[in-house]
């Protein structure tokens, strides 16, 4: 195993093979997730462990070089949630029916409308999933 691959593999297992922003699982999606820089590299982020997660390939691109955003509630500009520093559950929550994410602070708010996390796709999805009993992950 490289380098490169024993890192990937620690970051998933960390992660619990899953994606940061959206908790979408890397074995029900059926895509690898991606390594993504926290700090992203064109602002500086450096390939090290701690700046880096799983994210799925929406949030991923979602989020490019974004490192902060505008919270819908207060119109702040706060930064955005970060998967390797903060608890998900501390940040987001799942509606009632668990197929949209919910931000329940400011990092959380602004993540959720940057990222795009309840796009009608990965919401449709996600009620596949919540019906298939493999949503959300436990």
């Amino acid at each position: 195993m490289t380098a490169a691959q024993a890192l990937r593999q620690r970051i998933a297992e960390q992660a619990r093979h899953c994606c940061g922003y959206c908790l979408t699982q890397e074995v029900i999606s059926g895509v690898p997730l991606t390594v993504e820089h926290i700090v992203p590299q064109a602002k500086g982020g450096q390939t090290i462990e701690e700046n880096l997660w799983l994210s799925c390939r929406l949030c991923n691109e979602a989020k490019g070089v974004l490192t902060e955003a505008i919270d819908p509630e207060s119109n702040v500009t706060v930064r955005l949630f970060n998967p390797r520093t903060q608890v998900w559950a501390d940040h987001f929550t799942w509606s009632g029916d668990r197929t949209q994410v919910i931000g329940k602070t400011s990092p959380g708010r602004a993540t959720v409308v940057a990222l795009s996390l309840n796009s009608e796709l990965q919401v449709r999805a996600r009620a596949i999933w919540v019906e298939a009993g493999w949503h959300p992950p436990k």
